[in-house]
């Protein structure tokens, strides 16, 4: 078993220079997190604990986001695909430096508008597409045998990252959060720019004598070749096909239920940024023990499916627990779940993985990334609303977690969709190649 452990952790040594950088950019955002509900609440409603205006705006940047993602994040795999992993990463890593710095210098109503503004468009480039754009560069370099592991080990970094960030923000006074964050920020694109290794030979273009029309046209034209092509990937894949339905109920839920929680333990249990802290860091310290240890060891004895059903379920309680919170400990219950919901993301990489090949990567990732955009642009339409509706006197009866036990029932949706899935279904990995050319012709 130690043996496993340690082989699983050999496999990451092509992908130190790529996760170092991402480990300080996640740290950098997650410092900030709790900090922001308190720096919010007190910008947009001054000596309140409940703010409906943050809420609403949250999830007006959740459903502008969600919008613009559908086309930017398939759009983002392709290039990945096309022109290299290293320079997409090196332009979604740096779009959240301006928004930080920029409440670093003021807090007041007008900056803390102006951050949501330059936020959503960060966002728009960044949220999720980084991920991606990492898992398709560890495929390049990682065995596909041994991809889950490689995966397990980024998402565990990513919740270790999370530990360290919110310990950060529990001990830090308030005023050097944000310094902090914009240094590692800065940092993380100077690594990459200096020590990342590209693993994609970028397509040779012989075009540079057309006009600047003709080459827009052909850029657009391209791109929508490319979009089709990588939906025919998903399409024609019975296990891609059904793991797009699974991680769109999935994130219908869980982003609605992310978008409201903080406000909502704030204002139901008065929270403040210690209390939300020791939440964030409670999940990151399970999730680390579960990807980095438990799925490298159980995935080869039962499979992804498995780890991705029993995940599910977890969420499924970790949502219901939230919404039912009597308590101000049983958060903290709640909370615990994440050992083992957190699983979700790994698997569904791995699954995602396993049935395309290595030239589509990208474009399966990027896709099905878009297809979990609508979702996040969908929920905060019923979230947002129902969640004011309920913590204020005119709810129609006193359960105030509501939203969130209404938003885990799409969650149970997509734990059915994943008990249908059959991995050992033909891929169509043969045929693939001829697909491009099949659709440009």
């Amino acid at each position: 078993m130690g043996g496993r452990w340690w082989e699983s952790m050999r496999e990451l040594r092509p992908l130190v220079h790529l996760l170092l950088p991402l480990c300080a950019h996640w740290i950098a955002e997650e410092m900030t997190v709790s900090v922001l509900v308190d720096v919010t609440t007190n910008a947009l409603c001054p000596g309140h604990k409940t703010c409906p205006e943050a809420i609403y705006i949250n999830g007006i940047q959740q459903t502008v986001v969600g919008i613009f993602k559908m086309i930017v994040l398939p759009l983002l795999g392709q290039l990945a695909d096309e022109y290299g992993r290293k320079p997409l990463l090196l332009v979604t890593v740096s779009t959240t430096i301006v928004p930080f710095t920029l409440l670093a210098i003021d807090q007041s109503k007008g900056s803390v508008y102006a951050y949501y503004v330059i936020r959503t468009i960060s966002y728009i480039i960044s949220q999720g597409s980084i991920f991606c754009i990492s898992v398709a560069y560890a495929a390049d370099v990682i065995d596909e045998s041994k991809r889950a592991a490689a995966f397990s080990w980024i998402t565990g970094l990513f919740s270790a990252s999370h530990v360290v960030g919110n310990m950060l923000a529990r001990f830090l006074p308030e005023y050097y959060i944000f310094y902090v964050s914009i240094a590692l920020l800065i940092f993380v694109p100077l690594y990459m720019s200096l020590f990342l290794k590209e693993t994609v030979r970028p397509t040779q273009k012989l075009d540079r004598n057309i006009s600047c029309l003709s080459k827009a046209f052909k850029i657009v034209q391209e791109r929508y070749y490319s979009m089709k092509h990588a939906a025919h990937v998903v399409v024609s894949s019975s296990t891609l096909k059904r793991m797009s339905l699974v991680s769109f109920f999935y994130e219908l839920g869980m982003s609605g239920i992310s978008s409201v929680l903080l406000y909502y333990l704030k204002s139901v249990f008065g929270f403040d940024k210690n209390q939300l802290s020791e939440i964030l860091m409670l999940v990151g310290v399970g999730s680390i023990f579960s990807q980095m240890l438990l799925l490298p060891l159980l995935n080869p004895l039962v499979g992804e499916k498995v780890i991705l059903c029993a995940a599910l379920l977890a969420s499924i309680a970790y949502g219901l627990l939230y919404g039912l919170a009597w308590a101000p400990w049983v958060p903290y219950l709640s909370a615990s779940f994440g050992v083992i919901y957190i699983l979700v993301k790994p698997s569904t990489y791995a699954v995602i993985s396993r049935g395309s090949n290595s030239a589509n990567q990208g474009k399966a990732q990027g896709f099905i990334a878009g297809v979990q955009s609508i979702a996040s642009l969908l929920s905060p339409l019923a979230m947002s609303p129902l969640t004011t509706w309920f913590l204020s006197s005119d709810a129609p009866f006193d359960c105030k977690g509501f939203s969130i036990i209404f938003a885990s029932l799409s969650m149970v949706i997509s734990l059915c969709f994943a008990w249908t899935l059959n991995l050992d279904a033909p891929s169509n990995k043969d045929n693939v190649e001829d697909i491009e050319t099949s659709l440009l012709s």
